[in-house]
C-alpha cells in the first residue's frame, strides 16, 4: 500500500491486493473503496457485496468487514490521515509513500 497523495487532511492510497485482509471495522470513520481494477469481496457483519472493476464501496463507521480476493485486484483508498488500515494502529500495515502512480496502476 502506498501513499500517492494528500487531499485535506485525507490520504490517497494505492494498493494491490490478493488474499483475505483481517475482519475489523474503524469506529470513527468510514472505509472508502474504488476498485480500480479487479473483483473485491468485501464481508460485512450479515452481508457479502462483490466490488467489481470502477465501482465504489463505502463501509459505514462501526461496521466489522473484511476486504478478500482470489485474484490481484488494483484500489485507491480515501483515508483521514493517521487512520490505520485495521482501525488499529498496534495491527495496521505501514503506508509508504511513492511519487508516482504509475509505479502502481502500470
Amino acid at each position: 500500500c502506498h501513499i500517492i497523495a494528500n487531499y485535506n487532511e485525507y490520504d490517497i492510497i494505492a494498493i494491490k491486493f490478493q488474499g483475505e485482509f483481517p475482519f475489523h471495522l474503524h469506529q470513527d470513520t468510514d472505509d472508502f473503496f474504488f476498485i480500480a481494477d479487479g473483483v473485491m469481496t468485501l464481508d460485512l457483519d450479515s452481508e457479502s457485496h462483490a466490488v467489481k472493476s470502477r465501482k465504489l464501496f463505502v463501509v459505514p463507521k462501526g461496521v466489522t468487514h473484511q476486504p478478500s480476493t482470489d485474484k490481484e485486484c488494483r484500489v485507491l483508498l480515501i483515508k483521514p490521515k493517521g487512520e490505520p488500515n485495521t482501525g488499529d494502529s498496534k495491527t495496521a500495515a505501514p503506508k509508504p509513500s511513492i511519487s508516482k502512480f504509475q509505479e502502481l496502476f502500470h
